[in-house]
């Protein structure tokens, strides 16, 4: 069996997979009067291949036990997912280099700090999302329209997320 660690989820180690999405880091402006801070095109979104537009969702996720097999991976060819989460709690991140076959050495898992989202770009193999430790609700930015735009792999190896990889940034 292989036991897979979590890095901290960084800009310049996502890069292959998509965009962090943090507003530490975003331009930003006062609006309204001076009453709002405007954090300004996070990221891109990905959604118009083959006439699909950008739809947002809300998606509720009730937490992965851990450990857990990794069974399945999942990606959109036609267009990029993004995920904000709707509070403060880190979750898992887990992705594949590009191409068709998946391997356990070629997964990457990360930790987010609780304040991070992401932005698969599209053909981005990745695991659904990992909540941790309460039942937690993502605005998902993805693709609408006509078209087939997922399609998943199974892991032939035995690949585990272990119960003690969960520490907090």
């Amino acid at each position: 069996m292989i036991e897979l660690n979590a890095t901290p989820l960084t800009k310049e180690k996502f890069a292959p997979f998509g965009d962090v999405i943090e507003i530490k880091s975003a331009r930003q402006y006062p609006i309204n009067q001076g009453h709002t801070t405007r954090f300004h095109d996070l990221f891109d979104i990905d959604a118009t291949d083959k006439g699909g537009r950008a739809i947002v969702s809300v998606f509720r996720t009730d937490p992965l036990p851990l450990p857990h097999r990794v069974e399945l991976m999942e990606r959109h060819p036609l267009g990029s997912q993004a995920f904000l989460p709707m509070d403060h709690d880190p979750f898992l991140v887990l992705v594949a280099d590009p191409g068709s076959k998946i391997s356990a050495s070629n997964l990457h898992l990360f930790i987010t700090n609780g304040d991070q989202g992401i932005n698969l770009h599209k053909n981005t193999w990745h695991h659904f999302q990992i909540g941790l430790h309460k039942q937690r609700d993502f605005i998902v930015i993805d693709r609408g329209g006509s078209g087939t735009n997922l399609e998943e792999i199974k892991i032939e190896e035995v690949v585990q997320i272990p119960a003690n990889i969960v520490k907090y940034p």
